[in-house]
């Protein structure tokens, strides 16, 4: 028995050292992989494929270096970071207080949950040319592309995730007067936090899918402008390197939204 309790005592420091330590890790296990993937892929690329089709990690990381000495990787990527961040927040914003009030609303949740999923199942890259005319090739086309990617999907998971709660602690806190401002922040928001946490890590790859639509389209920086120019070059090495910058990205963003959700939702354990 007391070497249960020691056990269960164990930091998760000590933990992680029984179990192999930093060699053992996860993060260890993952970087491995990621380099031994690299190099296959510089071995394929030198030795059984032209460059000119696949291109290096030698050479993407050559022309990183030449992008940041000049400052043109930050000028992309600021860009395209502006966009697609823009749109995500706009998108949760919007598509949470949606998702909160046709919950509240059943009737009205009836009524217009197909055109929802009508317009969330359409391709928003045929909405592309119209965010041209109606808003410029300027940044607000591109938040807005960005916008259409992910507000769906906001609405579509707050409304699922408040129909699966318990509905009785909700119609009793109505019949005690408590206001639906109330009902909100106390009860609906925590409960389906797990949802729009969820709903925040799908929508990060979206927002940046919705950013490089509207570049690819119409612009003149961002990642997906220096993509598609360096597709009219041919110059497979830059096409790759956008790529990459973006993979980068998107892993980052989803590991901070992941790190912001198990801090936020801690309380359920």
């Amino acid at each position: 028995m007391v070497d249960n309790v020691m056990d269960a005592s164990l930091t998760p420091a000590v933990s992680r050292r029984r179990q192999g330590g930093f060699f053992g890790s996860l993060f260890f296990q993952q970087s491995l992989f990621l380099a031994a993937m690299l190099a296959l892929w510089e071995v394929l690329g030198a030795y059984v494929f032209d460059p000119f089709w696949s291109s290096r990690p030698s050479l993407i990381g050559e022309r990183l270096w030449v992008l940041a000495m000049k400052g043109d990787l930050t000028w992309h990527m600021s860009a395209t970071l502006t966009e697609a961040g823009l749109g995500l927040a706009l998108g949760s914003v919007v598509g949470v207080s949606l998702g909160l009030l046709l919950a509240r609303y059943t009737r009205a949740a009836r009524i217009t949950e197909p055109l929802f999923m009508g317009l969330y199942s359409l391709p928003r890259v045929a909405l592309a040319p119209l965010f041209i005319l109606w808003f410029g090739i300027g940044l607000p086309a591109k938040v807005m592309m960005s916008f259409s990617m992910v507000v769906f999907v906001f609405v579509l998971n707050v409304l699922e995730g408040v129909r699966s709660l318990d509905r009785d602690p909700i119609d009793l806190m109505r019949t005690m007067g408590a206001s639906n401002g109330y009902i909100v922040r106390r009860v609906l928001l925590p409960a389906v936090l797990t949802w729009i946490m969820a709903s925040f890590r799908i929508s990060v790859g979206l927002a940046l899918i919705g950013a490089l639509v509207g570049e690819l389209i119409g612009s003149s920086r961002g990642l997906g402008w220096y993509i598609e120019r360096s597709a009219g070059q041919l110059d497979t090495t830059g096409v790759f390197t956008g790529i990459v910058v973006l993979i980068a990205i998107a892993m980052v963003a989803n590991n901070i939204v992941a790190l912001v959700s198990n801090r936020l939702t801690r309380w359920r354990a």
